[in-house]
């Protein structure tokens, strides 16, 4: 049986919203996430499937702290952060019920194997390997076992990574996969964001290829789809304010309703090669400029630049034959406003 395909790359980018962390540990908080973002437009939303000790040691040793400056978790130990982050095991089900009474996609990014045979009870459509992941062989042939669409964040991969992954993946019974060009940092910065890779994976790997974005707004997700993004994911949040570990970096509401739309409207942009005037120019040929009569003219009359003009509106001659009719007498009489066509001539 075939495979659904959800990432088809003749339509407008599949948007994922990732809710991270963002629920606040709040059951609550994490369904008016799924809530708000079905009603921007998202096709899916996305959680993470993890614990803390499944991702980390609870440990202070230097080793396991956030130790850059630039971190927004810097000081923070690692397991703290995944505790605070984590999505309970226990919330997936009715997260996911609410996305299918919503109309929208529920899935994950699993951390273990434990989590792709949880997910696989839950009956997840297709997978998501984070980007610190992508080196994690192991569990790419897992969740490839699976049979299911994958999607591998190429966060920090280099070309040889990446071959590895890709090579796992396909040769492990993955039906249909996606990279997404990924800078995990956060927030990531538009001058590291490099959407040409866009074009560079999908020739190089010959699969489909998408963004995974942590840049703030929504620029760089949009004109990723001039790249042939296929799929956009952005982490969501109700209110930036409001706080939550992702937060400083998701889109709120109107920012993720403004990407659903104009990520739509730059799709349908990119057209094929095209010149001359579209149908729908067609009637704006009238503000184009011709040759048109300034001055009476009488029967044998020479046009000259005293008596006609290029003008608009652009129903006579065009401006180009305008050193052809100069000098030409007309062959009837012609007032202000008359149009000069070769039928003037005689």
């Amino acid at each position: 049986m075939k495979t659904k395909s959800y990432f088809a790359e003749d339509q407008a980018p599949y948007i994922v919203a990732e809710m991270s962390g963002n629920h606040n540990q709040s059951m609550d908080m994490a369904l008016k996430i799924v809530d708000a973002a079905a009603d921007c437009g998202v096709d899916a939303l996305k959680v993470q499937t993890y614990t803390a000790d499944s991702m980390t040691l609870d440990s202070n040793k230097e080793d396991f702290l956030v130790n850059s400056k630039e971190s927004l978790w810097k000081g923070e130990s690692l397991f703290s952060l995944y505790q605070k982050a984590y999505t309970p095991w226990d919330w997936h089900k009715p997260i996911q019920e609410r996305c299918k009474q919503k109309g929208i996609e529920f899935f994950s990014s699993p951390f273990s194997s434990e989590a792709v045979d949880f997910l696989e009870e839950l009956d997840v459509p297709f997978y998501k390997i984070a980007s610190f992941e992508n080196t994690d062989l192991e569990l790419i042939k897992k969740v490839a076992s699976q049979k299911k669409p994958m999607i591998i964040s190429t966060g920090m991969a280099s070309i040889a990574d990446l071959e590895l992954s890709v090579k796992t993946a396909l040769e492990n019974s993955c039906p249909e996969l996606v990279l997404l060009k990924c800078t995990s940092s956060y927030p990531a910065s538009p001058e590291n964001t490099n959407l040409k890779t866009i074009e560079h994976l999908r020739e190089m790997f010959g699969v489909k290829v998408g963004l995974s974005d942590h840049t703030l707004g929504i620029g760089a997700a949009c004109a990723s789809v001039a790249f042939g993004a296929c799929l956009i994911e952005k982490h969501f949040v109700l209110d930036r304010k409001a706080g939550g570990v992702d937060a400083a970096f998701s889109l709120e509401p109107s920012e993720m309703k403004a990407l659903v739309d104009e990520t739509k409207r730059a799709f349908q942009a990119i057209g094929n090669v095209h010149y001359g005037p579209t149908e729908q120019e067609e009637a704006s040929r009238v503000f184009r400029r011709s040759i048109y009569v300034t001055k009476k003219i009488c029967v044998g009359e020479e046009l000259s630049r005293d008596n006609v003009r290029v003008m608009r509106p652009g129903y006579a001659l065009e401006p180009k034959y305008l050193d052809v009719v100069l000098g030409k007498k007309v062959s009837r009489e012609l007032d202000v406003g008359d149009r000069i066509d070769w039928d003037v001539f005689g």
